[in-house]
């Protein structure tokens, strides 16, 4: 029998269960079941006090490093630990395509997309390297990338260099102008170039490249196309259809909210058969003849998953993704642009302090970033923390900065004590 065979034969059963059982007890006992959430409101400060309320987050510390990891709301954890306790019972896997597939279909309305254009991946990292190692490179093939790239595409990048000999251009990001950065990039473009590779939102300065109009750059210089998406998911709304890029890699444990170690890769449609599967095994085929050394991949991006895995982490992302979606992604958007926003106004009134974050609206996330002409990023990082102030210092890119990302479980209380401490420390 056919892997994916035997596994449709043993969904039925595993699926004839409920999914959460006792994810569902434990949400009833604490009060954390759906039915308990009051209307929705984005411009209620109640409701996103009720909101905060579904995080078991500390009060005691001000928790400003989502662009590094969110934290997970009640119903993710008991999704996750009920999945668990639930398997370990009967000792399954839990593997099933109708839950697989559920779970792309809603990550796909979340994303703008088709649910076949979806891998599940451990987080963006991993995305990355799938798309780099999967990509028909050689060696003097140039790539675009730009000079404030997080760690993930640096390390991934650099390994590809040494094992195709790739070279790189750099463009430096422009805080002018959405369309100077594309001139920069398309000034960097020669025939030589195969691939640009840039973040939806950068790790550094919080900043929104314009990707619908660099994927219309890569599609008439007949460029690939790869966005790190993530810093995106979860904050603001999107269209991966509409921006046109041809793979975009993001996480689950950052904006999202979801489970540690999750994450999906998005591969249009038409370069499911250019961007070639590097690491398989069950669950990547559509039928295979070891024999006759005969293999078939997976007609949907699926063809990039393989071997056993969590479920339980896969249940909780998707809890993740659910949650979001009951508050509403414009909503979600809204407010972590009001705290933000709030939070740059406040910075702009400090002397010796300068935001380096775009000053565009239209270019500026959650994520702000700040630096004081006097007191270095570690420094200020160091005495922020002493009064319970969680930040995230950014060297990359020679920012040398803080960062401070603001998302629905953050107050403006919260950021008028962040100023205090910034303040304190400036005034010192």
């Amino acid at each position: 029998m056919k892997r994916n065979e035997f596994l449709r034969a043993v969904t039925g059963v595993v699926a004839g269960t409920s999914l959460f059982p006792i994810a569902q007890a434990n949400a009833a006992l604490s009060g954390r079941s759906v039915s308990a959430w009051p209307p929705v409101n984005g411009d209620d400060e109640q409701f996103w006090k009720f909101v905060r309320s579904q995080f078991p987050l500390t009060h005691d510390r001000a928790y400003f490093n989502t662009g590094g990891l969110g934290a997970s709301p009640y119903s993710v954890i008991d999704a996750v630990k009920g999945k668990m306790d639930e398997l370990e019972r009967i000792s399954e896997t839990g593997h099933a395509y109708g839950l697989w597939k559920e779970i792309k279909a809603d990550s796909a309305a979340l994303l703008g997309c088709a649910p076949e254009e979806l891998a599940f991946m451990r987080n963006t990292t991993e995305g990355i390297n799938v798309v780099a190692l999967g990509l028909p490179f050689k060696s003097g093939d140039e790539i675009i990338t730009t000079t404030h790239e997080h760690v993930a595409n640096s390390i991934t990048w650099i390994a590809l260099k040494k094992r195709k000999g790739v070279n790189f251009k750099f463009m430096e990001p422009s805080t002018d102008s959405a369309q100077e950065n594309i001139d920069r990039i398309e000034r960097l473009i020669t025939k030589r170039t195969r691939l640009i590779s840039i973040p939806h939102i950068t790790t550094t300065t919080g900043q929104i490249f314009p990707i619908k109009e660099i994927a219309a750059l890569a599609k008439r210089k007949n460029v690939w196309f790869f966005v790190d998406g993530a810093q995106s998911m979860g904050m603001m709304p999107f269209d991966l259809h509409d921006m046109g890029c041809d793979a975009y890699a993001t996480s689950g444990h950052k904006w999202l909210l979801g489970p540690k170690e999750t994450g999906l890769l998005y591969v249009r449609r038409e370069m499911l058969d250019v961007i070639e599967p590097q690491f398989v095994g069950a669950y990547s085929d559509n039928g295979f003849n070891f024999e006759k050394g005969e293999l078939a991949f997976h007609p949907t991006a699926q063809r990039y998953e393989y071997g056993t895995v969590n479920i339980p982490l896969r249940v909780g992302f998707h809890e993740a993704v659910k949650f979001i979606q009951r508050i509403g992604i414009d909503n979600v958007w809204k407010r972590d642009k009001a705290l933000s926003n709030y939070l740059a106004e406040k910075f702009r009134l400090i002397p010796g302090v300068t935001v380096v974050s775009p000053h565009s609206d239209s270019e500026r996330s959650a994520m702000i970033s700040f630096k004081h002409e006097k007191l270095p990023f570690l420094e200020l990082q160091s005495h922020l923390s002493k009064f319970d102030l969680r930040t995230r210092g950014v060297s990359e890119g020679a920012v040398n900065a803080l960062r401070i990302s603001c998302h629905i479980y953050n107050s403006f209380d919260e950021l008028d004590r962040l100023v205090a401490g910034v303040l304190s420390a400036t005034q010192g």
